[in-house]
């Protein structure tokens, strides 16, 4: 969740829905002092691979809602959200993508219409996308585990 507030941090500050690479990153590693430039780098890269935001050219654009993120007060990032390791959700989203030949967003995209439209927004995002992978034949099973750990310490 911190890598979604991290992303949706500099497009609330600055009101836009769309930034330049180089704003994104002089607003995490010199307006705030998060990071540093490379780390911020690998922040964006991090975002396009979890399906956060989509570069086009050297434009950045949220693929969620910024408006719908809060961010408390005191917020900074911490390493962990430039962890190179996937997680349980991140690697069935994948295995969706690869199952059903979508780019990963778009996996994302319908996990987030899942949530909203069937649950009204009252289901996490690790149950759905195991409601997801069922729906595509996607196997799972291997990440049970894992998925309710993750879960289990968001309590």
């Amino acid at each position: 969740m911190s890598v979604k507030i991290a992303v949706a941090a500099p497009f609330k500050h600055m009101r836009k829905d769309r930034l330049q690479r180089s704003e994104f990153v002089f607003y995490i590693a010199i307006d705030r002092k998060w990071m540093n430039k490379e780390q911020a780098n690998q922040l964006l890269d991090r975002a396009k691979a979890e399906g956060l935001i989509e570069v086009d050219g050297g434009a950045i654009r949220p693929l969620f809602d910024v408006a719908e993120v809060s961010i408390p007060l005191g917020f900074k990032p911490t390493s962990d959200v430039l962890a190179a390791s996937e997680s349980p959700y991140e690697e069935l989203i994948g295995r969706i993508a690869a199952a059903t030949e979508k780019p990963p967003q778009e996996v994302v995209a319908e996990l987030h219409r899942i949530v909203a439209d069937n649950f009204d927004g009252n289901l996490r995002v690790e149950a759905a996308v195991v409601i997801l992978a069922k729906k595509y034949g996607v196997a799972f099973e291997d990440k049970l585990p894992a998925l309710e750990k993750s879960v289990a310490k968001k309590r």
